[in-house]
């Protein structure tokens, strides 16, 4: 019997089985990680006093969206500029101190909100729904409250991954309120091809993926315990790396501030996974529901050209949307974390996407008043 075959149906299957029993007898997760509330938010201090632009940090209370008394984390920078607000959200995972190298850039000109989204990072964890529509839609609830307890009429909203994703269903429900959409690396758009990941992924992943497809995408981080941060370390020195030219002893500190935010309750990253259907894929895709999109409404996407992420989401967008603005970007040399693997080049283009809505209010043109088909593709 060969040893591969042995491996994928025999001992990775029973190893996940016994997980399956540890995780159901500590409630869901490891309690023996050394999560610390102070040590978070002593580690994102850390990391934001590499910026030259003064901040505020503070919680914002949105009420009893998902849970009874739910805040989200924020931080704002130069936030008395009279012009359109930026708003991100970040992806599966992160945090907002992961922005560190875009935040001084992209507030230069203008007010920059950015928010751990609910259940994730300082935010609030509450337990969301589990049938995929009700937790996106309980996400999108929770940026609306927040909106309004900050007070913001009308904003830029920027979101990475699965913040893209978030940050368009947004924009379906409150059209009025988004002057322009930019999706960095968006997940959770195309339809899930057939044997996607028998044609993408080799055996080995397959695998794993098929036996811990139960368990939530991070769930290693909290059973390491003690050694969370270590295996965050070990797993994706490149991230810690590139943080190097901003964040005084990055090996370390980003390693565990995305420890730190990974091991508490799994709140946000449950949601994810009810989302999902394979890691790469939504069950609910936003190509099935582009016709609901403001056709008024700008959108600027950009991509790293060696992401994971499908990436025919900026193609998807101009072909249903063709009497609209929009933008696409492939910045040559970046992966999936874009603001990460090329700062400047997405700065730039980011500010040239706000530059585009302080000159276009989609709440009073029309299509017809603007250049139609206004579908840019350029290679950087």
């Amino acid at each position: 019997m060969p040893g591969s075959y042995i491996w994928t149906r025999i001992l990775l299957p029973f190893i996940c089985h016994v997980i399956n029993i540890l995780l159901s007898w500590t409630g869901g997760w490891f309690s023996w990680t050394r999560q610390s509330d102070a040590m978070l938010r002593h580690v994102e201090k850390k990391i934001l006093s590499c910026l030259k632009t003064a901040y505020k940090r503070f919680y914002v209370d949105i009420g009893s969206v998902v849970g009874q008394s739910d805040k989200i984390w924020t931080v704002s920078l130069n936030d008395e500029s009279s012009r359109t607000p930026l708003v991100m959200l970040h992806g599966m995972g992160a945090g907002l101190a992961l922005w560190c190298p875009n935040f001084d850039a992209l507030a230069e000109t203008r007010p920059v909100y950015a928010i751990d989204l609910l259940g994730f990072g300082r935010s609030s964890r509450p337990k969301f729904a589990t049938e995929a529509l009700k937790a996106e839609a309980q996400w999108v609830e929770s940026v609306e409250e927040w909106r309004r307890e900050v007070n913001l009429p009308q904003f830029i909203l920027l979101g990475h991954s699965l913040g893209g994703y978030i940050a368009t269903s947004y924009a379906m429900k409150y059209p009025e309120r988004v002057r322009h959409l930019i999706l960095a690396d968006p997940w959770g758009f195309p339809e899930r091809p057939a044997g996607a990941e028998k044609q993408q992924l080799p055996l080995w992943v397959r695998a794993i993926g098929t036996a811990l497809q139960p368990l939530n995408p991070l769930w290693a981080v909290r059973a390491a315990g003690p050694a969370g941060r270590w295996l965050v370390s070990r797993t994706r020195p490149d991230i810690s790396r590139k943080y190097n030219g901003y964040v005084n002893d990055a090996d370390n500190v980003i390693p565990e501030y995305i420890y730190q935010c990974n091991s508490q309750t799994p709140s946000g990253e449950s949601a994810f996974h009810s989302l999902m259907t394979g890691f790469g894929w939504a069950k609910n895709p936003m190509v099935k529901r582009i016709d609901k999109l403001s056709p008024a409404l700008p959108i600027t996407v950009l991509y790293g050209s060696r992401s994971w992420v499908d990436n025919s989401t900026g193609h998807v967008l101009s072909e249903h949307r063709p009497h609209s603005r929009t933008y696409v970007q492939v910045i040559n040399g970046a992966g999936h974390h874009v603001y990460l693997d090329k700062p400047e080049l997405f700065n730039k283009y980011v500010l040239e996407a706000c530059s585009r809505a302080d000159e276009y209010d989609p709440r009073t043109s029309t299509v017809a008043e603007g250049d139609t088909n206004k579908t840019e593709e350029h290679n950087s």
